[in-house]
């Protein structure tokens, strides 16, 4: 079986990221999000898509 794995590195991406998650979910078998720091609400943005959100410093 294949899957898709969505990736991303992220800081900062409130204004876009629902837009882009919301444009792929039903493509990708999972969403992987690593936040390197950011200062907005990104973070809450990406776990209303995925429990998979990590901190990178």
């Amino acid at each position: 079986m294949i899957t898709i794995s969505l990736c991303m590195i992220v800081k900062n991406e409130e204004a876009v990221l629902a837009r882009c998650l919301k444009s792929v979910k039903d493509i990708v078998d999972e969403i992987i999000i690593v936040d390197t720091g950011s200062t907005d609400k990104t973070k809450e943005i990406a776990y209303q898509y995925t429990e998979k959100v990590y901190d990178f410093k």
